[in-house]
């Protein structure tokens, strides 16, 4: 519940401010970030080169990729999102949990695209275009990519410093400047904003993706046993006929089958997710940089093998939370209240509180001292080596894909490191900007998956017709690669400007289908002269 300024009210910092959070719980919080900056400082001694700083020196064998996989993805934007479509979609959620650990075992056992991009060698996605297709279709995909992942990424900053918000009970403390500045305090979101960020600058800046991987595998540790001691205190706190009975009473048959559409799912939205599993784990960047930093393509297959439980487990278990968190709120009237102004007020005008506090308020009240503040410390983790690997992979694609090449690859590595250093700072502080000014009715999940689908509808293009089709050809590439900007109709404000509502997995298949048209039907009518350079090799 804000006010028309956009601060919480009285009420909300009121309820938020109930947390069971204490000193101890701070100084938890505030020291373990520190491990990662001192990551970082130590990772800088061994980087000495462009493939040091992007791929780890392509050496990282099956169980430690299988760590950064799963904690690049098991980010806090991940707990949160997931959470908020629990609390909104109950247990049909997990329907997209099961396609993501499904599609993904899928890629480990055949290898499909991800194993012939490891065995031509290259650092990046944009980095195959160009030994397929050419220079331009590099610049563009280059282009297209970080265009789409830093829009993509724009709301993970605010969503990551709203659980820090939420669960800590700090909504009505303000950061104060200077007297002689002459500034107004700083609200505690756009402070904690601030804070996370620069931490992650610092040593994301410093070791690249040395201090990447290192800092996942503590993440990847510390969260395993956080999640699933949580989910226990959850359910000891609620029970478990409780939490199927309440979301039977709120929810009726919505709540557990995802193909009523009414419960905000349905067929389409079904098929939508499964695409979705198959993009997440070979053809989003973030996922196939540790794919390219695999010490050898069988080794990839594994890792995706095996990745495929944390990917399951990654969505179930805070889809699982949303869904108490709903239980808990449902049974609290000062929360329900808050939550759900129309079914407990008369009075109209009266906005909603933004869902995504309702998992860390249910946490704040759940968990007891201490363990909250090793929950609260891995989350920060968690939103770490998300922000981290995001940063990286998308200042590394400018560089290499797209400046580089502009400048007829004349750079020198020392000069390519440098340039990253200055993009991710850059992004950064888009990423601030962009969490504080962006207004959308559509939950977190649904505008990265619209956003995300302006890069990688056109890269699944690319990637299949590259790898798979010999007559795929430059023109039908650059095309299709365009044609993924279609997607930008699923952002509910692009649609209040066009005056019309299309569900988002509309639009997403719609341009799925769109670009792979685009890319058949340019490649037969424009073809190229001569065969690819370097054919890839099959699994």
């Amino acid at each position: 519940m804000e006010t028309a300024s956009g601060q919480l009210s009285q009420a909300a910092v009121d309820v938020l401010s109930r947390t069971n959070f204490t000193t101890a719980d701070w100084v938890i919080v505030v020291c373990y970030p520190l491990i990662s900056v001192i990551l970082g400082v130590v990772a800088a001694r061994f980087i000495a080169n462009m493939r040091d700083f992007v791929t780890a020196g392509q050496s990282l064998g099956t169980a430690l990729g299988v760590a950064t996989l799963t904690g690049t993805e098991l980010g806090l934007i991940t707990v949160m999102y997931s959470a908020q479509k629990g609390f909104t979609g109950g247990f049909a959620a997990f329907h997209i949990a099961l396609a993501a650990g499904i599609v993904t075992f899928f890629v480990g056992v055949t290898g499909f695209l991800i194993y012939r991009l490891r065995a031509m060698g290259v650092y990046t996605i944009p980095e195959f275009y160009r030994r397929r297709f050419g220079r331009k279709t590099q610049i563009l995909g280059g282009v297209m990519m970080a265009f789409g992942g830093i829009l993509n990424m724009g709301l993970f900053l605010k969503v990551g410093s709203m659980f820090l918000v939420g669960i800590t009970g700090m909504a009505d403390q303000n950061l104060p400047l200077p007297a002689e500045w002459g500034l107004p305090a700083i609200p505690a979101l756009p402070a904690v904003m601030a804070f996370l960020l620069l931490l992650v600058l610092i040593y994301t800046c410093l070791g690249g993706m040395i201090s990447v991987v290192l800092a996942d595998y503590v993440q990847f540790v510390i969260l395993s046993f956080g999640l699933l001691l949580t989910t226990a205190l959850a359910v000891l706190e609620l029970g478990w006929t409780n939490i199927f009975q309440s979301i039977q009473e709120i929810k009726g048959s919505a709540g557990f089958d995802p193909t009523i559409s009414e419960g905000g799912f349905g067929v389409e939205y079904i098929v939508w997710m499964g695409f979705l599993g198959l993009i997440g784990c070979a053809v989003w960047p973030t996922s196939v940089a540790r794919a390219l930093a695999a010490e050898s393509p069988k080794t990839v297959k594994k890792q995706f093998m095996w990745a495929s439980v944390s990917y399951l487990i990654r969505f179930l278990v805070p889809y699982f939370w949303g869904i108490c968190a709903l239980v808990f709120i449902m049974h609290h009237a000062d929360l329900k209240t808050l939550f759900f102004p129309a079914a407990e007020s008369a009075q109209t005008g009266v906005e909603a509180m933004d869902n995504l506090y309702a998992m860390p308020i249910f946490l704040g009240r759940i968990l007891p001292p201490i363990l909250i503040g090793i929950i609260s410390a891995g989350m920060v983790a968690a939103f770490m080596s998300t922000h981290d690997s995001y940063l990286l992979c998308w200042s590394t694609v400018l560089t290499q894909d797209v400046i580089a090449p502009i400048c007829g690859d004349r750079l020198s590595p020392k000069a390519r490191i440098w340039i990253t250093r200055a993009l991710i700072v850059l992004i950064g502080v888009y990423v601030f900007y962009w969490g504080l000014i962006y207004e959308g009715s559509e939950d977190v999940w649904d505008y990265m998956a619209v956003t995300g689908a302006i890069y990688f509808t056109g890269a699944f293009a690319l990637l299949a017709g590259g790898l798979y089709w010999k007559r795929a050809s430059s023109t039908g590439a650059f095309l299709a690669l365009l044609a993924g900007f279609s997607a930008l109709l699923g952002l509910s404000p692009v649609q209040d400007a066009f005056g019309v509502t299309i569900p988002s997995a509309q639009v997403g298949l719609f341009t799925i289908g769109f670009t792979l048209l685009t890319m058949i039907v340019g490649s037969l009518l424009v073809p190229d002269k001569k065969e690819p350079n370097e054919s890839p090799q099959t699994a």
